[in-house]
């Protein structure tokens, strides 16, 4: 059964490392939360490590200036791995070709024009429209404040009836960017397989995101990893997908199902939707602290 905590440091003793989300645990998209950036800093002053793992479908040095900017200390993590990171050596390695259709919008062009060094003598990654494609990749809707799902469905309809695979840069459905909900490329990828496209996924809840995590910490098997994120479907699914701990903010994309304080999630009400959720997370939390 998921035990509710009050706070990070009830149970931070007992993990090495932390696998934390960003978007509804340690900031909003437009600001950092005090008291989580607090719960991050005192768990690394005790030699525990921080990578902040996200689905956002940038190279991680680019969700990184955005931390700055946003006025997220450097001494609250270690290291940030983004869902792009993954997916943009799965692209640059060929996975779903080398003329891409790209939806998504102007910020997450450094996808294509920052290529790693491993990958700057492979034959270039060219972006073409759809009808000169021999494949696609989703980083999210090219108009994130209307767009829905469906206004892709005569493309999408088009592309499937080609066959052409799509690389899904960032599997979240939904994020909320202050107090507006928006949907993300793991909705048109959810969209497109359900007019028989293909698609292949990068960041959480699959494995590639954990593996260069685990990686570039240092981290043996042995290690004690505790996930966090309020994301059912990615970060507590991924959790359980690699056998490790979690702790699901319930103050995050689902806080009005667990009753009218944010900050303290209603136990049976959470019961009943985990239940639902078909999902166990070890630990639960209102907001992370």
């Amino acid at each position: 059964m998921t035990r509710i905590i009050s706070g990070l440091a009830e149970v931070s003793a007992g993990y090495d490392a932390l696998f934390c989300d960003l978007w509804g645990c340690l900031h909003n998209g437009k600001q950092p939360y005090p008291v989580a950036v607090a719960a991050l800093q005192a768990f690394r002053r005790q030699g525990g490590q921080v990578c902040l793992m996200t689905n956002a479908p940038r190279p991680s040095q680019y969700v990184v200036a955005q931390l700055d900017r946003m006025g997220v200390p450097r001494d609250a993590w270690d290291l940030v791995v983004s869902s792009g990171d993954a997916a943009q050596d799965a692209m640059f390695r060929g996975a779903v070709g080398r003329r891409l259709w790209h939806i998504g919008i102007e910020k997450d062009l450094p996808f294509f024009t920052d290529i790693p060094a491993e990958h700057r003598d492979a034959p270039s990654v060219t972006s073409v429209p759809l009808a000169e494609a021999e494949g696609i990749v989703a980083s999210g809707p090219f108009d994130e404040a209307t767009e829905t799902p469906e206004d892709y469905r005569e493309r999408f309809e088009d592309a499937a009836a080609r066959d052409l695979p799509m690389l899904c840069a960032n599997p979240d459905i939904v994020v909320d960017l202050g107090q507006t909900r928006i949907y993300c490329a793991g909705a048109l990828a959810q969209f497109y397989e359900t007019l028989g496209g293909r698609t292949l996924y990068y960041g959480k809840p699959h494995g590639p995101i954990y593996d260069r995590a685990r990686a570039l910490m240092g981290l043996g098997a042995d290690a004690r990893i505790l996930a966090v994120g309020d994301g059912i479907a990615t970060d507590i699914a991924g959790a359980e997908a690699q056998g490790i701990d979690s702790l699901f903010v319930t103050g995050g994309l689902a806080a009005d199902a667990f009753g009218p304080d944010v900050e303290a999630p209603d136990a049976a009400m959470l019961a009943e939707w985990l239940d639902h959720q078909g999902r166990s997370p070890t630990l639960a939390i209102g907001r992370l602290r």
